[in-house]
């Protein structure tokens, strides 16, 4: 048994957030310890979003792996860049949907 629970972070569009949180809630309830975006009331400034997406890759740091809540296969330019840093630092990333190829 490990010393610790294992910490996963949630990556994905704030357009799924309702996703996210049920994501959150079934990992949580299974042992495992979630950090997951920040969640703001309304629309958020260009100067807050790129404070978010800063602290988010420092979350991203802390997690022993990355699950990706990807409805439909979606993947938007931030969490692409979030799954590329997660490649580059030798996370693991998984997705909750497939993501569709291109050829």
């Amino acid at each position: 048994m490990p010393d610790r629970p294992e910490i996963v972070c949630i990556c994905g569009s704030t357009r799924f957030m309702d996703e996210m949180r049920a994501v959150n809630r079934d990992l949580t309830f299974a042992g495992v310890i979630v950090v997951a975006p920040g969640e703001a009331d309304g629309p958020v400034t260009d100067e807050q979003k790129a404070v978010l997406d800063a602290l988010h890759l420092r979350k991203i740091d802390l997690a022993d792996r990355v699950l990706v809540v990807n409805p439909g296969g979606y993947v938007g330019e931030s969490t692409s860049r979030e799954i590329d840093y997660s490649h580059a630092t030798g996370k693991p990333v998984s997705f909750t949907h497939p993501v569709p190829t291109t050829t």
